[in-house]
């Protein structure tokens, strides 16, 4: 073979090389009864089994309860125990009515232990009673796109008039996630609590296997969520895993035994095989400078956030945008305020927008002084004087005449 054939059939093998991705996978057989896999950073769904089906969700319930408590709450708080919190059935820390922890110490608690006392003296706090937070609790779902829920209680013992489906609880997980301290908890191993009583339990684990080290069912890159079980709910797990700037969420309600793991592994294993997460634009980035009508300058705008869209492997993007500003732009402008949108497009079809708001502040122009001021002025002065000096040279010949007519005798 001739050396320079060789070299370009060298050549075109490795540029096969440099372009092979992860070999896709068919859609895993989820042996839960309902199950959705989901990217986190755009909210596609990627896998659906009875995706918005209503199913018990046991203390899967707690991602909503710890998300309301550190949107509404202070972690440096005293949380004191009540004795309805200290009466909870389940799972627990085992806390005595009295007994006091600061609301980040229960969150922790709640997370990892699955503590249902610490779940409701949480509720108790934040609501001021377990009503008033279920209360919190439906409206901050539905505000994360939780339509199809509602939630009777903040640990998820069981309840007819308590329920969810596999696609709200991915979507109020998804929310919870954009917490940098949810993230941290439920990622977390396992926590030490100070305790009054030396007898009471100080140490406990994380339920979730998916993020434990060294065991069977460690996955590569979790980093939460929840575990949940109850007779009626069965085995569920809200799962989170995060490779390479790429994040999936996966939901599987009323599993058995230990495929609850292997179920929320294959889901997992699927979104990394077979999809990946492409960035449009970046927050902060600078599309326009336009005029400000009524300013001192002009206004640079930026993006709000950032904007993913989820590919097949396969998949191509090319996507196109286009910006579309307010009518009138018009000073004063406040630094970040909404003066449009950049809209992305994928052969035509919407993918998404982002919204365009200003990167600084622009104050209105300020009005000059009229320039005729200083000439209307002098005019005026001009005139006047005009007048006075004709006023003055006819009283000068009054006088002339009066004393001509007194020499010739007129008046005699």
């Amino acid at each position: 073979m001739p050396l320079r054939k060789a070299v370009v059939i060298l050549l075109i093998l490795l540029f096969q090389l440099t372009i092979i991705v992860s070999p896709a996978m068919s859609a895993p057989q989820v042996v839960g009864e309902a199950a959705i896999l989901l990217d986190s950073k755009t909210g596609k769904v990627l896998y659906d089994k009875n995706g918005h089906a209503s199913m018990a969700p046991a203390s899967t319930t707690k991602v909503l309860t710890v998300a309301v408590a550190l949107e509404a709450g202070k972690l440096d708080d005293v949380v004191t125990i009540s004795k309805t919190a200290a009466t909870q059935e389940g799972s627990s820390i085992y806390s005595r009515e009295g007994e006091k922890f600061t609301l980040k110490q229960l969150l922790y608690a709640v997370m990892l232990q699955s503590a249902n006392d610490g779940a409701m003296a949480v509720a108790e706090h934040i609501g001021g009673s377990k009503e008033q937070f279920d209360e919190l609790m439906n409206k901050k779902a539905r505000e994360w796109g939780a339509k199809n829920s509602h939630f009777a209680n903040p640990n998820g013992l069981p309840n007819p008039d308590h329920y969810t489906t596999a696609y709200d609880m991915a979507m109020i997980t998804k929310h919870a996630m954009t917490n940098p301290m949810f993230r941290q908890i439920v990622s977390t191993e396992v926590i030490d609590l100070p305790r009054t009583d030396p007898q009471s339990p100080k140490r406990f684990w994380n339920h979730n296997k998916l993020i434990r080290k060294g065991g069977r069912y460690f996955y590569e890159g979790a980093n939460g969520v929840k575990t949940g079980y109850t007779v009626e709910a069965q085995q569920c797990l809200v799962s989170s895993a995060n490779r390479k700037d790429q994040e999936f969420v996966a939901v599987v309600f009323a599993s058995a035994g230990g495929s609850i793991w292997t179920d929320s592994q294959s889901l997992l294993d699927y979104g990394f095989a077979n999809f990946r997460t492409v960035q449009l634009v970046a927050p902060g980035v600078s599309i326009k400078e336009v005029p400000v009508k009524g300013g001192a300058g002009r206004v640079k705008l930026v993006t709000e956030s950032g904007l993913y869209y989820t590919l097949g492997n396969n998949e191509q993007l090319n996507p196109t945008s286009k910006i579309e500003l307010f009518p009138e732009i018009s000073a004063p402008i406040e630094t970040g305020q909404k003066l449009g949108e950049v809209r992305y497009y994928r052969e035509g079809t919407e993918i998404g927008a982002v919204s365009l708001v200003a990167e600084g502040k622009v104050a209105k122009k300020a009005l000059a002084r009229p320039a005729v001021v200083g000439p209307v002025l002098g005019g005026s002065a001009i005139i006047g004087g005009a007048l006075l000096l004709g006023a003055a040279k006819r009283r000068r010949r009054r006088q002339r005449r009066y004393k001509t007519a007194l020499n010739r005798n007129i008046f005699r």
